[in-house]
């Protein structure tokens, strides 16, 4: 008897990691937050970023193959000062945002 040959499904494959790391002191009981144009985000609402240390804050996404711009909020209210910053896909991004 034959056996059926199994069927796989074609893997998509996924984007390589794109990771915007924030280096800033906010103090303690506050939240970095992101807005911009990538994957996830958006203009009007902030996505938290994570806290590993007392003054780095990271965000990471697989979800694109395209550079995107973005800004750094403290709390999704005080936005940081200057020009927009760009991350680019598949590369560790690194932000020194001032308020």
């Amino acid at each position: 008897a034959k056996k059926a040959a199994k069927k796989t499904k074609a893997r998509v494959p996924a984007s390589p990691e794109t990771k915007i790391t924030a280096k800033i002191d906010i103090g303690f009981g506050n939240i970095l937050y992101l807005r911009g144009d990538g994957p996830g985000l958006s203009w009007e609402h902030g996505v938290p970023m994570d806290c590993s240390k007392s003054s780095v804050w990271s965000w990471t996404t697989t979800a694109t193959a395209k550079a995107f711009t973005y800004k750094v909020l403290v709390n999704d209210v005080s936005w940081s000062v200057g020009e927009d910053f760009t991350a680019h896909a598949g590369k560790k991004n690194t932000a020194d945002p001032e308020f």
